[in-house]
């Protein structure tokens, strides 16, 4: 008899192992490249904030339209083909209004899109118009209008013509929409190193397994720390004004994931694309920010007497 033979595998010692070829990360994300172009997106990002407020501003609304244009191939793949020329047009303003026209504008841009997408979709055919016209406003809200809640605060700090900042340094405004880009951040880094080692007990399986309450406190823990060192040497505010941000951010980002996931597994697709190395789509990275964008202001609001 051959070796085979003569020396079967124990089939109770084996049954139910995975073989160790080719290991995937708990986390099903590659690390190293999601660092970094995390790392790069966050210092464009910052970088525009602090010195330039009117390219932060192009670059919010340049992550909007590359997350509306996934929407709208995900929707057309699923059978729903949403106006999308009113709808980008509306991407494309609303930011921009939020930033020279505050609130108001921002609003009256949302109506203003609105309305051109039931105008648009009324000359075309009658057949799904209604799936067409909600999708297209459902996205006007979920993504555009949501994140421009980021450019409300460099509207009342005011800037020159050249959107360079008066006094060449960025004001309180500027600085608490970092604070809550870096609270986001710690909230997907400390959530996902927590989640994937120590995560156990799934907060939404059937939405999204790999998030766990374990990750979940990871990411309030995380986010607390960052928050109480941005309130006290950022922002000049009590500790406390950190904890609540955090928690508050926590909170919308997880919302925010949760909600993205619920879509995706609605349309049948994992990422909204692989656009970003290690992220996914632009809308696997939004999906936080867009939740996070106006509980934050919301939140700056009710604590700038502290």
């Amino acid at each position: 008899m051959g070796q085979a033979d003569q020396a079967p595998a124990p089939r109770a010692r084996t049954r139910g192992k995975q073989p160790r070829s080719n290991p995937t990360p708990k986390a099903g994300r590659n690390l190293p490249a999601a660092v970094v172009v995390g790392l790069a997106m966050l210092i464009a990002v910052l970088g525009g904030l602090l010195f330039l407020p009117l390219a932060f501003v192009a670059i919010v609304t340049a992550f909007a339209v590359f997350g509306v244009w996934e929407i709208y191939r995900a929707l057309e793949a699923n059978g729903t083909r949403m106006p999308i020329v009113p709808v980008m047009t509306g991407t494309l303003a609303m930011p921009f209004a939020a930033y020279f026209g505050g609130i108001e504008s921002q609003l009256f841009a949302l109506l203003l899109s609105a309305v051109a997408v039931l105008l648009w979709r009324s000359i075309e055919s009658a057949a799904g118009s209604a799936n067409s016209i909600f999708a297209g406003v459902f996205t006007l809200g979920w993504v555009p209008f949501f994140i421009s809640f980021a450019a409300l605060p460099l509207h009342a700090a005011g800037t020159t013509p050249l959107g360079l900042w008066p006094d060449g340094m960025a004001p309180i405004g500027a600085w608490e929409i970092a604070v809550m880009l870096l609270l986001v951040v710690s909230n997907d880094t400390f959530g996902y190193l927590v989640g994937a080692s120590l995560g156990k007990h799934p907060m939404a399986p059937k939405i999204s397994p790999k998030k766990s309450w374990e990750g979940f406190a990871g990411s309030v823990a995380g986010a607390m720390l960052i928050g109480v060192l941005a309130a006290l040497f950022v922002l000049d505010k009590p500790w406390w004004v950190g904890a609540v941000l955090a928690v508050g951010t926590v909170a919308a980002s997880t919302a925010g994931d949760l909600a993205e996931s619920m879509v995706k597994r609605e349309l049948g697709v994992k990422d909204m694309s692989s656009i970003l190395p290690g992220h996914g789509g632009v809308m696997d990275r939004l999906d936080s920010i867009v939740f996070a964008s106006p509980v934050a202001f919301i939140l700056y609001g009710l604590v700038a007497g502290a």
